[in-house]
């Protein structure tokens, strides 16, 4: 590995990043009877054979600990019309408890909470951690799909959320 010599400025590198348009998702995992959730832009296929994908969590939120420890956790493919579920989930510090109450969801076959409003939806079982810097680049083995809902997709670009 090289060692990284800073000397791009991190605000010129978010605004350069933030001209590739990602999908946004929410993440949901279950620690004991504890739901947890997040929104997530950093999501990704990673391999057909196996079925892999990955996800990126920031370390410093109390949602990495929580999936890693339950080592399974699910992702909900928003459609544009839960913005306000992408905005909600995004904040930090809310209450855990009765989180999920205002979208309708179900539990997939790994007990993780699933948006029924959501255009798509993957289970994982955490197969691999990666040190990503302040995240951590979590990879799963792909253990359901379902397309609950169509529409079209959440996209987020040049710092606000967009539809196609």
């Amino acid at each position: 590995m090289h060692s990284i010599e800073r000397h791009v400025d991190p605000g010129t590198y978010r605004n350069v990043v933030g001209r590739f348009a990602t999908g946004v998702a929410i993440v949901t995992t279950r620690l004991g009877d504890v739901d947890h959730a997040m929104t997530i832009n950093s999501f990704t296929s990673v391999s057909l054979d196996p079925l892999l994908v990955l996800f990126c969590a920031e370390k410093v939120a109390r949602f990495h600990e929580a999936v890693l420890e339950a080592g399974v956790w699910g992702v909900s493919v928003l459609p544009a019309s839960m913005e306000d579920a992408s905005r909600f989930f995004a904040h930090r510090g809310r209450p855990l408890n009765g989180q999920l109450a205002r979208w309708p969801h179900h539990r997939g076959e790994s007990g993780v909470a699933l948006f029924d409003g959501a255009i798509a939806t993957i289970e994982c079982a955490t197969t691999a951690v990666h040190d990503g810097g302040d995240h951590s680049i979590v990879v799963g083995g792909v253990t359901a799909l379902g397309t609950p809902s169509d529409g079209p997709p959440l996209v987020y670009h040049e710092g606000r959320y967009k539809s196609l």
